[in-house]
């Protein structure tokens, strides 16, 4: 094994845990794990095995503090190599914006730049109450893409997000969760529990109910002219017609948790 790299692991709940590892440099993200997560979450997402995908930084000091900027003197020493560089991290971005199920960030220790970026794609962030999240973009003279940009604007407005950029600050979890960065701040030696107990309350919902809500949500947030209708109206269309809702009918009639199974 590498000193640094993009772990899975699984839990009995159907959580499927992506790792970002690179202990040395507080799980800075090297171009190695950028190109390795696409496939990772790609396969994960298609594995019906898989209720939840949940990403987490190795350890317990970092999500990730950022895109491994040793590295810049080599991948990204000119507006050329930068260009490739960014093209290698937007697939990582577009595939975990892709993965039709649920995913959620746990968010301890240090959070910055592409770590942030990573943890922004999520659907729902659980931060410890040691977390510092921050985009520093502004201090190291790098232009920050343009689909990371809109991704913040969509989470936290135009207002908090320039106030991100523009002051390049460090923000604690209580700050975090006031403009709607994270969804829960819990004490740091519980993160880990909660987080758990979190993701196993969300695998024991039904997945086609899940997938259908989830992208309604992304339509929501594209131009109405550009919503795939449609697609929306097929998935809840599969949800009326699987085993799942009759299932769920059933167990509610019985007064028992149901049983689902995602057909």
């Amino acid at each position: 094994m590498t000193d640094f790299g993009v772990d899975v692991e699984r839990d009995a709940a159907g959580g499927a845990w992506v790792i970002l590892r690179n202990h040395s440099r507080l799980n800075a993200v090297r171009l190695e794990m950028w190109q390795a997560l696409p496939g990772i979450v790609r396969g994960l997402d298609a594995d019906p095995g898989v209720r939840v995908i949940v990403l987490r930084g190795a350890g317990e000091e970092a999500f990730a503090s950022g895109a491994d900027i040793s590295e810049f003197g080599t991948h990204r020493r000119d507006a050329a190599s930068a260009a490739a560089y960014e093209e290698v991290t937007a697939d990582a971005f577009s595939a975990l914006l892709a993965i039709e199920k649920p995913v959620v960030a746990m968010i301890h220790g240090v959070c910055i730049g592409g770590g942030l970026a990573i943890a922004a794609c999520a659907d729902l962030r659980v931060a410890a109450d040691d977390a510092r999240l921050a985009v520093p973009a502004a201090r190291l003279g790098l232009g920050y893409h343009q689909s990371g940009v809109e991704r913040l604007v969509g989470l936290l407005g135009p207002s908090a997000t320039a106030e991100l950029f523009f002051t390049a600050r460090h923000l604690d979890a209580g700050d975090a969760l006031r403009i709607g960065l994270v969804n829960r701040v819990v004490p740091k030696a519980e993160v880990q529990a909660f987080t758990e107990r979190y993701v196993a309350d969300i695998a024991g919902n039904a997945p086609l109910t899940l997938r259908a809500a989830k992208r309604a949500i992304v339509e929501t947030q594209r131009p109405p002219a550009g919503r795939e209708r449609a697609e929306v109206a097929r998935l809840v269309a599969a949800c009326f017609e699987s085993a799942d809702y009759a299932e769920g009918v059933r167990a509610f009639l019985e007064k028992r948790p149901p049983r689902f199974r995602g057909v």
